[in-house]
């Protein structure tokens, strides 16, 4: 099976959607092969989109940007159904992976419908998804193993997922938070990450508080 691996983030390097995917691809069986296509450097080109086409399976990963798709890949979406409606001749299967800041990871519930929505459109099948809530938290505790303590849903849901996409099946969207209190979330978050890139950005506490 052919499979395509789409980082939809804007994030060259270190991003969460990478994150994602290196852990997910660990999870895919080694009889498939793989194929990945970073859209946040450059547009895809013709002969990258017919590729697309020819794949048996696409798996996205992205961040949630305001409760949708990011724009460039919400435009590599686009030109790609014009491509599939064309240039495909097997069934394809897709696959989503999108976190947000947030701590619920059903708010990714709106950008999951858009991706089965275009699926319809395109007449490729939605097979599975995760929405992933907390996703900045991913940087912090790369090192805990997935299955475990807050990685806990991850490593379940990100292994039910990959069973899928071996088995080229559908299955319930799984939105998932983190084993980790919501407080104590809510804490770090503010004190150590938006805080901390503030003063790394020559702000203060109280300029963040600033209402124009």
């Amino acid at each position: 099976m052919k499979i395509a691996v789409i980082n939809g983030s804007p994030k060259i390097k270190n991003g969460t959607s990478s994150f994602l995917l290196q852990k997910i691809e660990s999870m895919i069986s080694s009889e498939n092969e793989i194929f990945h296509y970073n859209i946040n450097k450059n547009p895809l080109t013709a002969q990258q989109y017919r590729e697309l086409c020819s794949m048996d399976t696409l798996l996205f990963a992205f961040p949630l940007y305001i409760d949708a798709i990011p724009s460039h890949l919400f435009r590599m979406l686009a030109a790609l159904e014009d491509y599939m409606k064309t240039e495909r001749q097997n069934p394809i299967y897709v696959y989503a992976i999108i976190n947000n800041g947030f701590y619920e990871g059903r708010q990714n519930h709106i950008a999951i419908s858009i991706l089965q929505n275009w699926c319809l459109r395109t007449g490729l099948q939605f097979g599975r998804g995760i929405g992933l809530g907390a996703g900045e938290m991913m940087n912090f505790i790369e090192k805990v193993p997935l299955g475990h303590g807050p990685q806990k849903n991850l490593g379940n849901a990100l292994r039910q997922l990959a069973d899928s996409i071996n088995s080229r099946s559908t299955g319930e969207v799984m939105y998932i938070s983190p084993n980790f209190p919501r407080f104590a979330w809510k804490f770090n978050g503010t004190h150590f990450f938006w805080n901390a890139t503030a003063k790394t950005n020559g702000l203060k506490k109280k300029d963040i508080l600033k209402r124009l």
